[in-house]
């Protein structure tokens, strides 16, 4: 199986995948450099495949690279969570998926109509399904918090989901029963996560978090005498 590692350098944070005669695929344009005999191949989706693409605002072109060596895909100031799909199907937020292994089926998904419109994204609301064995690359504001729902109910104000599996049942609700009672409470609509199966979230982005322990050291550091 490919090797992912999430590497930070200096405030910033990138994917390696280390490949022996394997493939992997990533996102359009998320190469950053590769070392060794690896392939890069993009094929084209069928016409059928680019209308749906086109559709959902999915990528046309997902290339594949194929061979041994190292693979780093491009850094940002955000971050990665490897995920182990483990035979299970997941449902990630439009701009979360990043790289994955061969035996991952990635697919376009559409939220009901009402439910998209709702939750503020309009009727075109489309995510990623991911399906199989092996692991995905999942980007992140943040440091990604998993939570295990039980036959229980998660209640999340704004979109700090990243992916959730399948078997949840999500839907977007008003804050109270009352409409009046979700404006005057400030919060509106919410997010609803039912059932049972795994959330992961980032509710903090990394730049918020490295002001805050910036803010605590530099009152730390005043204090002294």
């Amino acid at each position: 199986m490919a090797k992912f590692e999430i590497i930070e350098q200096e405030g910033v944070r990138l994917v390696k995948i280390t490949l022996q005669n394997e493939t992997v695929r990533a996102e359009s344009g998320a190469l950053y450099y590769m070392r060794g005999p690896i392939t890069m191949e993009s094929k084209g989706p069928s016409v059928g495949g680019i209308v749906k693409a086109l559709a959902t605002g999915e990528s046309i072109f997902r290339p594949t690279y194929t061979g041994t060596g190292e693979l780093f895909l491009e850094p940002t100031f955000g971050g990665y969570y490897v995920l182990d799909v483990a035979g299970k199907t997941w449902i990630l937020e439009d701009g979360a998926y990043w790289a994955s292994e061969a035996g991952i089926e990635v697919e376009a998904f559409r939220e009901k109509a009402f439910t998209a419109f709702k939750s503020g994204e309009g009727f075109m609301d489309f995510q990623t399904k991911i399906s199989g064995h092996g692991k995905v690359v999942v980007q992140s504001q943040g440091p990604v918090e998993l939570l295990q729902l039980e036959k229980d109910k998660l209640v999340v104000d704004g979109k700090y989901v990243l992916a959730r599996e399948a078997s949840l049942a999500y839907s977007v609700q008003r804050a109270t029963k009352s409409l009046l009672g979700s404006v005057t409470s400030g919060e509106g609509l919410v997010r609803t996560y039912e059932g049972t199966g795994m959330v992961l979230m980032a509710p903090m982005p990394y730049w918020r978090q490295r002001l805050f322990t910036g803010l605590s050291a530099s009152r730390t550091s005043g204090g002294k005498k």
